[in-house]
């Protein structure tokens, strides 16, 4: 919804790409900093190594991820990923209606 935002704001599609992450990095961060208490309390027993190596792998996945889509919007439109955005919310809907 944010890139369609920025791309309806007249952002090319680089920029809208670029408008999106930003604006999602801050919310991410800080729903992972508001669950670290309860990952170092005693509902962290046992998982604490798991949960952070696989924080660790989300952020180099996000992080390339992230770098793939800047670079693919700078040179792409975003109709394929509207095409597989409808696709996908129809089959929700027929599934889950």
């Amino acid at each position: 919804m944010t890139m369609v935002a920025g791309l309806l704001s007249g952002l090319d599609h680089e920029n809208a790409a670029n408008f999106s992450f930003l604006l999602a990095t801050p919310v991410i961060l800080m729903a992972g900093l508001y669950k670290l208490p309860e990952l170092f309390g005693p509902l962290g027993d046992g998982v604490r190594t798991q949960t952070l190596v696989g924080a660790l792998f989300a952020m180099v996945t996000a992080y390339f991820a992230v770098r793939f889509l800047t670079r693919f919007f700078a040179t792409k439109t975003l109709t394929p990923f509207a095409i597989y955005s409808v696709i996908a919310g129809a089959l929700c809907v027929v599934r889950f209606a």
